[in-house]
């Protein structure tokens, strides 16, 4: 832990804080239904003790396959508190890749709502040794939610406190694009964000938070714990629909919302979004992925509140760096910064290395970016090797992201390491080709990527889904849109239309699954 980090209430304290000084508060809502801080305080309390009563012991993993909702911030409460290991599935990957997590994880109980039943029992049958909790109607020795945590008493087991901060509560599996996924182990430690972090993004007990992030990632559960830690109002929305976003914006009067870049365009593109009174908003953090000039322009224009961009992976727990809302001035001296992750937290460290010898670099000079904080993995489970792999010997995790720092400390990212396109002996990153391309009027998505060439080694190429009514956009103009914007040596030397991107089930665009694509020449490709 950095000097002067002051430590906030973990979960757990945090609601047992709240119910007991402000009981009828709302903290959790989903669609009509709310639970008061006291209502979460006691149903974690009561899904603890049931938790318990199967017989699993402190470090044990509940897999659980439910929506953003009541469910999965209750569910999680209970397991901080019982000492518990909440692993939420992702109900995005096939039967077969949930069983392989279900094993990695040695779940030994799993809880899912109605609709994901099928695949539940899926799980439990390879498994074969899982209690399942479901919420339709029981069969094979099931039993459902409700009957089940509301036959043990309201029996806090009172674990999570400052004396267990280093205690693994969260174990969440990253999306992967090749191979399995890993487990990241998080602890209570290393969700707590301190006071400074409360006041910087301004929450409060009056706040109204808005999260349709999904549970299986950070994001999610990030932003949910820390509300409840402040004791705000959640609105959690299963079923994210841009129009339905801007609903809730508008009538639940939310203040603080988060959204990855392409979500947060969907909502400027809603037919009346401009006619709609967001006066209550005062925050929107956004971040996961690169968002474009244009359309961060737009979201600011619309919604007028601040914004905060944030960089960080499942492996940090939190975000590394943050671009506060003082550095969104677009008009301003320092408009570059839009194009910046922003710098550090006060309790982080950020640093750029070579990353094949480890040597730090100077200000402006490319490398990985390493960063150093309580925040911190413990590891992946079960995976020593790749432990190893992950962290540097004086505690630096390697991100495995490109990037460098100016000489304020401001972070610029550039892309993945493995996705660097070495062409004719000069390094591009894919994210500065790609930001360009996506400025084009006739351009809705796009990914960069190398190509094995004979003369270059590799050539930067690009996959470009077209807006409707587009379709008459050729190669050469889009080549021609970059030639004034980037070095030459940067710009697409291959252009390849194609009707979507290839994503994993976490929405990750799948590069690798592109390059195979153009290797095989399996759509037309315009060359120049």
């Amino acid at each position: 832990m950095m000097k002067g980090h002051i430590m906030g209430p973990y979960l757990p304290d945090a609601v047992r804080h709240h119910a007991a000084e402000r009981p009828e508060a709302p903290a959790v809502s989903e669609g009509e239904l709310t639970l008061t801080y006291a209502d979460l305080h006691s149903r974690s309390n009561r899904i603890a003790q049931a938790l318990l009563a199967e017989g699993l012991k402190t470090g044990s993993h509940v897999g659980y396959l439910v929506r953003p909702g009541l469910m999965s911030a209750e569910l999680l409460v209970a397991c901080a508190k019982s000492g518990l290991v909440a692993t939420p599935l992702n109900w995005r990957l096939g039967d077969p890749e949930l069983t392989d997590v279900a094993l990695d994880a040695e779940l030994e109980a799993v809880i899912t709502q109605e609709e994901f039943l099928p695949r539940a029992r899926a799980i439990r049958d390879a498994y074969r040794v899982l209690p399942l909790i479901s919420g339709g109607e029981p069969v094979g020795g099931e039993r459902t939610y409700e009957s089940w945590l509301g036959a043990m008493p309201d029996r806090d087991p009172g674990l999570g406190t400052k004396g267990c901060g280093d205690t693994v509560f969260l174990q969440l599996y990253t999306s992967g694009t090749t191979g399995l996924p890993k487990g990241v182990q998080l602890t209570l430690r290393n969700l707590d964000m301190g006071e400074y972090f409360q006041r910087e993004v301004g929450w409060s007990e009056r706040c109204v938070s808005l999260n349709a992030m999904p549970g299986f990632h950070i994001a999610g559960k990030g932003w949910l714990v820390q509300a409840l830690v402040a004791g705000a109002h959640t609105i959690m929305m299963p079923n994210l629909t841009p129009e339905g976003a801007v609903d809730v914006m508008e009538k639940e009067r939310v203040t603080h919302a988060l959204f990855v870049p392409a979500v947060l365009h969907m909502l400027t593109t809603v037919e009346d979004v401009g006619e709609r009174d967001f006066s209550a908003l005062q925050l929107i953090s956004y971040g996961g992925s690169p968002i474009a000039p244009a359309a961060l322009l737009r979201s600011m224009e619309i919604f007028g509140c601040d914004f905060c961009q944030r960089y960080g992976q499942t492996e940090t727990a939190a975000s590394v760096t943050r671009l506060l809302p003082a550095d969104h001035d677009p008009d301003g001296s320092r408009a570059h910064l839009l194009h910046s992750a922003g710098n550090a937290w006060p309790d982080v460290e950020v640093a750029v290395a070579d990353p094949v010898t480890g040597q730090f670099k100077p200000p402006g000079a490319v490398g990985e970016i390493y960063t150093r904080s309580h925040h911190l993995t413990p590891g992946y489970w079960k995976r020593p090797d790749e432990n190893n792999r992950l962290f540097t010997k004086d505690g630096w995790l390697k991100t495995g992201d490109a990037g460098y720092l100016d000489e304020e400390g401001y972070l610029f990212i550039t892309d993945r390491i493995k996705d660097m396109v070495i062409t004719g002996g000069e390094n591009v990153y894919p994210i500065e080709v790609e930001s360009v391309l996506a400025e084009h009027p006739a351009v809705s998505e796009v990914a960069v990527f190398g190509t094995p060439d004979e003369k270059w080694g590799e050539v930067v190429t690009a996959a470009v889904v077209l807006k409707a009514g587009a379709s008459d956009i050729t190669s050469d103009e889009l080549i021609d849109f970059t030639r004034q914007r980037i070095a030459s040596y940067k710009k697409p030397r291959i252009v390849h239309f194609v009707d979507e991107l290839p994503r994993n089930p976490s929405g990750k665009i799948l590069k690798r699954v592109l390059r195979d694509s153009v290797g095989r020449g399996a759509r037309p490709i315009s060359r120049c």
